[in-house]
């Protein structure tokens, strides 16, 4: 269970209060107005985004005290962060583990065919369009090993056919792996066919 606790976070005048329990394995939405908290509250469940007070528990242990890399955290930012100076390939094996190369080769074949990205493989993301960097990225995060997924604004950059196609995808992969997932988005037709749960920030 991921157990967010009295969790307050604090920018200045700013300030958001959080308190929320999130069962193992759940998929759930965020939406609401800009400036809501919804990014800040995935920021700070990976340590990005400082705590003021409360407490952020996964299975009963605190993360607060965790680094960044060794909280147990998958998270695809706005920005997708790719490796300019890496192939597709190259970018989409980094921090995937798995018993052997075959084994991560032949997921990450498997996964880039339903995302329809095989074709980009030996790319370099310079060569890609925004959708196709953004299914790349989204890609990599849900393969990560961590048990928790955090997804801000994974479709953005998508059509209305390859958003539907992702999301479909993004659920199965998380279902199938048992992965406890938060997302936010704008778009209704992503918590249709994604959320166990919606939340929505006042």
């Amino acid at each position: 269970m991921l157990l967010i606790q009295n969790l307050v976070l604090r920018r200045g005048s700013w300030q958001r209060f959080y308190d929320l329990q999130i069962e193992l394995g759940a998929i759930v939405t965020m939406q609401g107005r800009s400036g809501a908290g919804k990014s800040a509250l995935l920021a700070a469940l990976a340590g990005f985004e400082p705590v003021a007070e409360g407490d952020i528990q996964w299975q009963g242990q605190s993360l607060l005290s965790l680094p960044i890399e060794q909280r147990p955290v998958s998270m695809l930012f706005q920005e997708h962060n790719l490796f300019e100076h890496l192939s597709i390939a190259q970018n989409l094996k980094l921090g995937l583990k798995f018993v052997t190369e075959t084994a991560r080769q032949a997921a990450i074949q498997t996964a880039a065919e339903a995302l329809e990205i095989n074709a980009y493989l030996t790319k370099m993301p310079n060569e890609l369009s925004g959708g196709q960097r953004q299914r790349v990225a989204l890609l990599r995060t849900m393969l990560r090993p961590e048990p928790i997924i955090l997804l801000d604004e994974p479709f953005a950059e998508l059509d209305a056919y390859t958003r539907e196609m992702a999301a479909i995808w993004v659920r199965t992969t998380a279902k199938t792996a048992n992965k406890t997932l938060l997302l936010v988005t704008h778009q209704h037709e992503d918590v249709e066919r994604l959320a166990d749960q919606n939340l929505i920030f006042d």
